[in-house]
């Protein structure tokens, strides 16, 4: 008899225990469901290629990984498709991590999933009204090490709306302020042997851009708050700030970012990259024609 209440036992335990781990940023890596990024309304003129180094921090996760995201205007700030991709991390966790998260070793790398987004401009922007761009982001399953808790093995999806007005200064400290706000749907499916539903989730941001000449200083407040909240410490309801300095060198541009975990993201991040304008590869099908 007490084997089989032994036996119950464990099988419950390990049931509630699935469904404890899964699928929220509280139980993976950094780069596996993160709070999406946004841009503040604006589409570039040509291609953009950005590539970043990430150190993610603290609460006994140490994860080195490279970041590549490209952006290509269809038509030129008004209409984009874009990129982007962890290609590789190296993380490093406690015995008590590998423990929470029911992971199998302590160490490793892994790759990310593939992100693809399509950008459309349905506002311009000018002295009065804002610009407004409509984004719609599909995330693949394509990331490995889910033994580990590195990444989902299932895909998700998101559409948000960005929202940005720019205020020109004539002083000596700054030239211009920026506005920006982000608000969307994101959906990503939470499966287990007990569990097998869609988390949906309300996303939200809000951005602060000041520009002196050519550097930028800009600080995000973003996350997102999903519903499935019946266990407790589960995490889907992430919010991470971020401040991020920009420098402009030429048409190349060199940043530094800060991010900082404050709730159900239990990691901090420096991020240092740069974003390179590649003309050469940004379509003209609009351009004009002798």
């Amino acid at each position: 008899m007490k084997r089989i209440l032994l036996m119950m036992f464990t099988v419950i335990s390990t049931a509630f225990k699935s469904q404890l781990i899964h699928h929220t940023t509280n139980y993976f890596g950094p780069n596996a469901n993160p709070v999406p990024e946004f841009t503040g309304a604006a589409i570039p003129k040509e291609t953009q290629l950005e590539i970043m180094g990430d150190y993610y921090f603290g609460f006994g996760d140490q994860t080195i990984s490279n970041f590549v995201r490209a952006e290509i205007p269809l038509v030129p700030e008004k209409v984009s498709v874009k990129f982007w991709k962890t290609t590789i991390e190296n993380y490093s966790v406690t015995d008590e991590i590998v423990q929470r998260r029911a992971m199998q070793k302590n160490k490793g790398v892994a790759t990310g999933d593939f992100y693809m987004q399509t950008r459309i401009k349905v506002l311009s922007e000018n002295e009065k009204r804002p610009a407004i761009v409509v984004n719609a982001t599909l995330k693949t399953a394509s990331g490995n090490a889910f033994d580990n808790r590195r990444f989902f093995d299932t895909a998700g999806y998101y559409f948000d709306v960005e929202v940005g007005k720019s205020f020109q200064l004539e002083n000596a400290f700054l030239d211009e302020i920026r506005f920006s706000t982000d608000l969307g749907f994101f959906s990503w499916d939470v499966q287990t042997p007990n569990l097998n539903v869609q988390d949906d989730a309300l996303m939200y941001g809000f951005k602060l851009m000041l520009r002196h000449k050519n550097i930028r200083w800009e600080n995000t407040v973003s996350g997102y708050n999903g519903w499935i909240r019946r266990v407790e410490d589960y995490g889907d309801q992430p919010l991470v700030y971020a401040s991020k300095l920009s420098f402009d060198l030429h048409k190349i541009q060199i940043f530094g970012q800060f991010q900082y975990g404050i709730r159900y993201f239990p990691y901090n991040q420096i991020r240092i990259g740069v974003q390179i304008p590649l003309n050469k590869l940004t379509p003209n099908f609009f351009s004009d024609k002798e």
